[in-house]
């Protein structure tokens, strides 16, 4: 059959109508507000390219290069003519039109929208990158199907589908066909903070039809709310120029000014914020995630249109988090208010971080050419085409959009600083004038600022409460990148339990073998020793951890020199880790050589860590390659990670073997103890790290190396958990590593079952 109804789709049938329908099932089944529709499935799609035999050359069409911005548009190009020249089947045009008419009356203008099979996934959003067609009807419906499918190998999924690994030949499409809600007033809702993950609702709303919002075409109000106390903290009312709207006599979705009463209008009022703030709750207490919205409100009734956790949450730089800046660029205002030194204008902080650059007002497609690495694209709004460039510049600035538009998103996954909304960027900066945004604040300044004056002050991240508890239990600190190990310190931590080497790589933009093919053995070493450097001397003599290289194939496949990296169906349980590094001694040694020579300029602070160890065979052989690149392990701190359930098992002959500490990775061990792939959506709801076999597995560990002298401690993102804190320090754990932000509260945990422990001891 070519379709299935809403109501009988569940989380459980992504693999055959893809993300977006998977969750309006569960949405409806869930008893929320959600339009009538169907579905067209993914196997329908399926089957037409492969009856139609165009497949081995729809997908030969787009195995381009990524990189190349005109390959991709030929191979948009070529994979949108096989489809649309393509006849759909009349079988299949039957059940769909047959499908259409039994919606309501048969007259209804409906929603035609894409559902690929990978978006909407935990770790990895390919939302947005595929077609939604509104107020369609029957004559157009079945073009409207096809359209969808050829936005399957659209520019922006072809390039992100690359980057993150995900083979062209294995991602179908499915296609909503929902009732329209002639929506009055539209927008979406995070459940949480898109960037920094704080409790706090945000909420984008405008007039009319919703696409203008998630498109960037207009600019939103912005309503933030608290989560704890349910008061909104701020509320940005923004000059809403624009909305789309349906055209009451052709039918069309387009776009009309918006009338002046109503351009600086509060678009929501307080009761519909509460209510759009009770079905955001009902909505993540479902999925039992962070989710992002779209709603909209017609006749006075609120409807759910879609739900998709948030992917861009990165809880490592949480405490970077600021409220969501005025948007008074959107509202005509260039200027700063007293005390903002050279700020020209404000939009909204979407993507986090400060950047620096001379800007490249970008108007037409032709300009992007002209993007350089570091400089900072200035355009109304970003489009799939300019994703090339986005990833080569420094900063986004956007004069229309909001915390959702494609600038926001795009931005936050490829980690580059946006401002977004700005409302005249284009027009008061000129080409080549050098700028510096932040985009957690939603400034743009003038000038190039020197870069140790981009980093934010350490302030926000020292403790609010001047006492450090003390504890028996260390408090480390996990930092992702050395240039945080500053306000890593000022947490007052007792050390890093997790400094990442494949940050300090991958920031290279090439992999290390091409690095080094350009540039030297030499220049490599000193990248590390000074990432290295960086940390040990922030935080001497406190100890730092640091994890020798573990990156999959998918991140080093986005690099410059990644071509020959091997394509694999799930990189987290492929060529990585420790087994990658011994099968590459020669590449592996450089890194040894980093460490021997931090040793030799006195950091006796640094410790090492080898990732991903399965059994006593690896430890040996790492160890000896520590000897060769004379580094002593008889005298420096070394140990391993325990990320499988082999090395938690095997934690005794490794520790024969000599090393001195474990560090337990709950993402990785979670993951392989439940054979629950994280990348999975249909059964990331199985992700626990508190499951009763991993804490198990933890225990045991713990007391297995208590009785023979290893230290342990644990740097996974569960370390900041007070659950998994209450069970470790009850457990008698050495050392917990928090996140930047959780350092004080996992302090205050710690010293909490200590003295519990303690009183229990003696009552």
């Amino acid at each position: 059959m070519a379709v299935a109804w809403l109501d009988d789709v569940r989380s459980a049938d992504v693999d055959h109508v893809g993300g977006k329908a998977a969750s309006l099932g569960e949405l409806t089944a869930a008893g929320l507000p959600v339009p009538s529709g169907f579905v067209v499935t993914a196997a329908t799609y399926r089957e037409f390219i492969e009856n139609a035999g165009i497949d081995e050359e729809l997908f030969a069409a787009v195995d381009v290069d990524h990189e190349d911005t005109e390959a991709l548009r030929e191979a948009h190009e070529r994979a949108h003519e096989l489809i649309m020249e393509t006849p759909v089947p009349d079988d299949v045009r039957d059940g769909i039109v047959s499908a259409y008419r039994d919606l309501g009356d048969g007259e209804r203008f409906v929603a035609v929208r894409s559902s690929a099979t990978a978006e909407d996934l935990p770790d990895a959003s390919f939302a947005g990158q595929q077609e939604t067609f509104l107020n369609v009807r029957e004559d157009a419906l079945v073009d409207r199907v096809k359209e969808c499918w050829a936005s399957l190998f659209s520019q922006r999924a072809i390039y992100y589908r690359n980057r993150q690994g995900f083979p062209h030949d294995e991602v179908d499409i499915a296609v909503v066909v929902q009732e329209m809600v002639d929506a009055e007033k539209s927008g979406v809702l995070f459940t949480s903070h898109p960037s920094t993950g704080e409790p706090q609702i945000i909420i984008e709303a405008a007039w009319g039809l919703g696409e203008a919002v998630v498109s960037g075409s207009v600019s939103p109000d912005n309503y933030v709310i608290d989560r704890e106390t349910a008061e909104v903290e701020t509320v940005t009312v923004a000059d809403k120029k624009m909305m789309m709207v349906k055209d009451e006599e052709t039918g069309e979705t387009v776009e009309r000014e918006v009338p002046d009463e109503k351009r600086s209008k509060r678009v929501l009022s307080d009761e519909e914020i509460d209510e759009l703030v009770e079905l955001g709750e009902r909505v993540e207490d479902h999925y039992g995630t962070p989710q992002d919205v779209e709603w909209a409100v017609h006749g006075g009734e609120v409807y759910m249109l879609q739900s998709r956790p948030i992917t861009t949450i990165d809880e490592a730089e949480a405490d970077d988090a600021a409220a969501v800046a005025g948007n008074g660029g959107a509202n005509g205002d260039s200027n700063g208010s007293e005390g903002d030194g050279d700020v020209l204008f404000r939009g909204l902080g979407s993507s986090p971080g400060i950047a620096s650059g001379e800007a490249r007002i970008v108007t037409k497609l032709d300009h992007l050419d002209q993007v350089g690495d570091g400089d900072i694209i200035v355009t109304e709004m970003t489009m799939p085409d300019m994703v090339p460039a986005m990833k080569r510049a420094s900063g986004i600035v956007t004069d229309e959009g909001g915390m959702t538009s494609h600038a926001a998103i795009v931005s936050r996954e490829l980690g580059v600083p946006a401002v977004v909304g700005t409302g005249s960027a284009t027009r008061q900066l000129e080409d080549g004038q050098p700028i510096t945004i932040d985009g957690d604040k939603g400034t743009v300044r003038a000038g190039a600022e020197a870069e140790e004056e981009q980093h934010e002050p350490i302030e926000e991240a020292r403790p609010k409460t001047p006492v450090k508890p003390m504890t028996a239990t260390e408090v480390k600190v996990n930092v992702s990148i050395p240039e945080a190990a500053e306000r890593a310190a000022a947490t007052g931590a007792d050390g890093i339990g997790l400094l990442r080497i494949e940050h300090m790589v991958l920031s290279l933009g090439k992999t290390p073998t091409k690095y080094i093919a350009d540039n030297g053995e030499r220049a490599y070493v000193d990248e590390l020793v000074d990432g290295i450097r960086t940390a040990a001397e922030e935080f001497y003599p406190r100890p730092v951890r640091v994890r020798t290289l573990d990156a999959p194939t998918d991140e080093f496949r986005q690099l410059e020199g990644g071509g020959d990296e091997p394509r694999e169906h799930n990189p987290m349980l492929g060529y990585r880790g420790i087994r990658r590094s011994l099968d590459n001694p020669g590449l592996f040694e450089h890194e040894l050589e980093a460490f021997r020579r931090i040793y030799e300029m006195g950091y006796d602070n640094v410790e090492i860590m080898f990732p991903l160890v399965n059994d006593a065979e690896d430890v040996v052989r790492a160890r000896n390659l520590l000897k060769q690149a004379g580094v002593d392990p008889e005298k420096r701190e070394w140990g391993v990670m325990i990320e499988t359930p082999a090395a938690a098992l095997g934690v005794e002959s490794m520790a024969e073997a000599g090393i001195d500490f474990v560090s337990f990775g709950t993402n990785d061990l979670t993951q392989y103890t439940l054979a629950v792939d994280r990348n999975n959506g249909r059964v990331a709801d199985r992700f626990d790290e508190l499951h009763p076999s991993v804490l198990k597995l933890m225990g045991d560990t713990i007391e297995t190396c208590r009785d023979l002298g290893v230290k342990t401690s644990i740097c996974g993102q569960a370390a900041s958990k007070p659950q998994m804190v209450q069970f470790l320090v009850e457990k008698g754990i050495s050392s917990v590593s928090a996140n930047i932000d959780a350092v004080r509260d996992v302090q205050h945990e710690a010293k909490r079952v200590e003295q519990r422990l303690l009183l229990d001891s003696v009552r």
